[in-house]
């Protein structure tokens, strides 16, 4: 279910989207409000879930990661053991950022980043020593054109 959000709220959100260390006067001051109503609104989405975490957004090419793939996989595999299992070997590998599970026939698509092909081979071959998988394709994004965390609200 949705949260109940007023204009203020989504004008808060924006500016945390934007950038979350400001401080409050700041955010504030770019919401047209004062500070304490500002911070109970926003301690209020953290309480409902509608603010997960603060975080930081790193440069994936800066640190080296300039391989980013998305791998689609097929499974003949549907039983609830073999799911726990693919999900848990997901979750232990800091090289997906993303995984979807898909309607169609793709089942599972997972954006991946590292250093290069061979890294990525090193993964692939983990992966799959772990887990049984149908099929493995990995696209490998040749330019990043939009990237973004910031939702529309």
């Amino acid at each position: 279910m949705a949260a109940q959000l007023d204009e203020l709220d989504r004008k808060i959100l924006g500016v945390l989207q934007e950038d979350a260390s400001q401080s409050l006067d700041e955010i504030a001051r770019a919401v047209g409000s004062s500070k304490t109503p500002v911070w109970n609104r926003i301690k209020r989405m953290r309480e409902t879930g509608v603010i997960l975490r603060q975080t930081a957004l790193l440069d994936a090419e800066a640190l080296g990661l300039e391989a980013c793939f998305f791998v689609l996989i097929r499974t003949s595999e549907h039983e609830a053991d073999w799911q726990r299992r693919f999900l848990e070997v997901l979750r232990a590998r800091p090289e997906v950022l993303e995984a979807h599970r898909l309607a169609g026939d793709i089942d599972y698509i997972l954006k991946v980043r590292v250093k290069n092909a061979r890294a990525y081979d090193t993964f692939y071959q983990a992966l799959i020593s772990e887990v049984r998988i149908y099929n493995v394709t990995a696209l490998l994004s040749m330019e990043e054109i939009k990237s973004t965390t910031v939702l529309p609200v």
